[in-house]
């Protein structure tokens, strides 16, 4: 017999198809060979012209064929393979998305697969929405057609059970899901687990989606132990020693003891240690937990963080932003505090759901602070305000200038209004009795010298 990819030429009929080659992550070297190479020799244009299959052993040319080829995760592709694709990163779909496929497609499909008439059963949006929301917590559809799947079934069952169950009508709102379904499997504990100081909403990459994820900081009497746990990798390990050191090189700053450090431990933890975690982007969560919990200021629930600290306090870029994004919008935060440089991957989220959120760009650890508990630091300002305010006031000094420059032009002294007249009238004659001091000098900026 020939090969797969021969036969499929010849069930196709032409010599320039179109082929999907699905999970291709999954393939495994074993005793019997390595199939990656053999899909080099296939996907690789610069080969695939002189294919030669075992059956016919003889070159076939496959360089009109288009391939397009599906994965889960990059890292099992072999780096050989992967260089001869070109990677197209394709985010999960938001819940106006899942809403729209669900009403025009999954739901079709599973009434006419459970023997259901298109007439009898009308899903609302409500209920839809309260699947996606309350059962389902993925990426993609699978586990809501599962559910829909599940609700046609259990009406097709009364349906069978009742005598004149063909006249039936069903109208699937929220409490009938509920019903169906159970009790809800998925909640949204952003509110319930930051009520307390030391706990910070943090959003996470995963191959299916985003996800959300909770940093919490605890303090006990101690020698200044500090214990990281979670299954953590060398990355979120280190993420959470720069931001330990920063709010400790800050301590006077917060309002915090010198000797606080010393005479406590810190043990840091992201909860669900079965599952490992690594990555740069969650150092901005852990110098906001531990600060959260050494100033006693609990963190608005509504919040969630991206974002590498480093020493100095600056706020690194990362990826994966709209996938966070959407992990947000899962939870129900309408709140993302993320990296400046990283603006420019808003493009990347859908326009409906920028709008139901608020971004927060920052630059600096203490813009986090401030955003996601209302901290300033004592006695320190942002940079960045006091830089745009002096352009500002440049550009006023300038556009200022041009206009004396332009009214002495005209009419040989500076035009003024009636009422700066007026007003330069009545100050210009001083009161009786009043000293004539010469006004004191003014230096850059409008300040007395």
């Amino acid at each position: 017999m020939p090969g797969i990819v021969i036969r499929a030429m010849r069930d196709a009929g032409t010599n320039n198809p179109l082929f999907m080659i699905d999970e291709i992550d999954k393939t495994g070297a074993d005793w019997r060979g390595d199939p990656s190479s053999a899909l080099l020799e296939v996907l690789d244009p610069e080969q695939n012209f002189t294919f030669r299959d075992h059956y016919l052993d003889l070159p076939f040319d496959l360089s009109k064929v288009m391939f397009i080829t599906t994965a889960n995760q990059l890292e099992p592709i072999p780096p050989p393979l992967r260089d001869r694709m070109e990677i197209i990163d394709l985010a999960g779909y938001t819940v106006e998305e899942k809403l729209h496929i669900a009403r025009k497609y999954l739901v079709p499909r599973q009434i006419e697969a459970n023997g259901l008439r298109p007439t009898q059963v009308t899903f609302k949006d409500e209920a839809i929405g309260e699947i996606i929301a309350s059962y389902t917590r993925e990426a993609g559809v699978r586990n809501l057609e599962r559910e829909i799947g599940t609700v046609c079934r259990k009406l097709a069952r009364e349906v069978a059970e009742s005598g004149n169950g063909t006249r039936k009508r069903f109208t699937v709102n929220v409490k009938r899901v509920r019903q169906l379904l159970g009790r809800p499997r998925v909640y949204a504990e952003a509110k319930r687990r930051t009520s307390d100081p030391g706990v910070a909403t943090g959003l996470a990459w995963t191959p299916v989606g985003g996800d959300i994820l909770f940093v919490e900081a605890t303090a006990m009497p101690g020698t200044g132990h500090v214990t990281v746990t979670g299954q953590l990798g060398d990355v979120m390990k280190e993420s959470a020693q720069a931001a330990l050191s920063y709010v400790r090189a800050h301590a006077g700053e917060l309002g915090v003891d010198d000797d606080y450090f010393q005479k406590n431990d810190i043990h840091v933890h992201v909860p669900a240690g079965a599952i490992p975690k690594d990555g740069p982007s969650a150092g901005v969560t852990m110098a906001t937990a531990i600060c959260s919990l050494v100033t006693g200021r609990p963190i608005s629930s509504e919040v969630a963080m991206t974002g590498e600290v480093t020493l100095t306090g600056q706020v690194l870029p990362i990826g994966g932003l709209k996938e966070k994004t959407l992990a947000a919008q899962r939870a129900g935060i309408h709140t993302v505090i993320m990296p400046t440089r990283n603006q420019a991957d808003l493009e990347d989220v859908p326009e409906n759901l920028r709008a139901d959120m608020t971004f927060v760009p920052v630059e600096r650890v203490e813009q986090v602070w401030e955003a996601a508990m209302g901290l300033t630091l004592d006695g320190r300002r942002d940079g960045r305000e006091i830089a745009e305010a002096h352009e500002l006031l440049e550009e006023a000094q300038e556009l200022l200038g041009k206009a004396r420059k332009r009214a002495t032009t005209k009419g040989g002294k500076p035009a003024t209004s009636p009422a700066e007249g007026r007003s330069r009238k009545s100050t210009a004659a001083p009161a009786k009795g009043a000293s004539k001091r010469p006004a004191p000098a003014r230096g850059k900026g409008g300040r007395r010298e």
